[in-house]
């Protein structure tokens, strides 16, 4: 606690008021209620404003939300990744990292703008998902696979393909110190293309598991995948064509046995559903800004629930039914 209060307060003040702020705006999303509602009932109940630690008086909704949509994007999105990072454990060395994508549907009523046209100037697009038609964005989720701790989540308009931004999902992890060399990163059809293969493992130096379509061809991939040029101007060079031929051999033995990954993908698809049952599922805001607060916080709260521990498959099934 002590260290995520440090962090709040290099971003924000006063300090006392901005944690009660996000404390409120959690449980009401934990609880899948409205802010107004948790206000009210922390004004009425002593005991339930001891359970949160609000010893002061409690924020008014209308300064709750002030206080959420005036804080700078870049800043939000960079304290929330510093707490996620202070109330998880530390990455270890050589892990599974999982990356996965889901719909985030905004409330409009699509029977009645049901025109592209409609659409234009707008943070949300027209988009298919295997519940059906939607109108949202896409948000994308980068996970740990030993502890289900959340590293890095984007957000992306709802049309744009998963395969188209699988380089600038790596950039982003490289950007963050994220991703590490040799890492393995777990991804599902939706990012199949061979060049993502040839991508992950001669600029990023990772191994890409992007699970296989139908047609794919392992000889042809095999025959594509070459040291880089910039590896002959290395002044480590035997190193790094060992470095590469270790990914190479590892890419190609996983690619191999790709089906014993399903269940290892399927796991975050445990989590979306966690993260929607906080909100996630249909929102009432409609600029990319105030979508990816939000998103930002339910992340937060998804990193908190298996940060205490509830990171099996069926008790986050259970949560997220509750």
């Amino acid at each position: 606690m002590r260290k995520t209060k440090k962090i709040i307060a290099r971003f924000t003040s006063p300090l006392k008021t901005a944690i009660n702020c996000m404390k409120i705006t959690l449980t009401s999303m934990f609880f899948s209620t409205k802010i107004s509602h948790v206000v009210e009932e922390l004004k009425r109940r002593g005991d339930l404003r001891e359970f949160l630690g609000i010893k002061e008086d409690v924020p008014e909704t209308g300064y709750i939300y002030t206080f959420l949509s005036k804080f700078d994007l870049n800043s939000f999105i960079a304290m929330i990744l510093r707490i996620l990072n202070s109330v998880t454990k530390r990455r270890q060395r050589n892990t599974r990292l999982i990356i996965d994508c889901t719909d985030v549907s905004v409330d409009i009523n699509w029977f009645r703008k049901c025109k592209q046209a409609d659409l234009e100037g707008k943070d949300y697009r027209w988009e298919y998902s295997a519940k059906g038609m939607f109108v949202g964005m896409k948000l994308t989720l980068i996970l740990e696979h030993s502890s289900l701790k959340p590293l890095l989540f984007l957000l992306h308009p709802a049309n744009m393909h998963e395969a188209k931004i699988f380089q600038e999902v790596m950039e982003e992890l490289r950007r963050r110190r994220i991703a590490r060399k040799g890492d393995t990163v777990i991804m599902d059809k939706g990012f199949y293309a061979y060049k993502n293969y040839l991508v992950g493992i001669n600029e990023y130096r990772i191994v890409p598991l992007i699970f296989p379509r139908s047609n794919f061809n392992l000889s042809r991939l095999d025959g594509m995948l070459s040291y880089p040029l910039d590896i002959f101007s290395s002044k480590s060079l035997k190193g790094e064509k060992r470095r590469f031929r270790n990914l190479k051999t590892r890419l190609m033995s996983l690619l191999r046995r790709w089906q014993e990954f399903k269940p290892v993908r399927a796991i975050i698809e445990d989590v979306f559903k966690l993260a929607k049952s906080f909100g996630l599922r249909r929102l009432h805001r409609y600029t990319r800004r105030s979508v990816l607060k939000f998103a930002a916080l339910n992340v937060l709260l998804v990193g908190i629930v298996v940060a205490m521990g509830f990171r099996e498959k069926k008790v986050l099934q259970r949560l997220a039914e509750m």
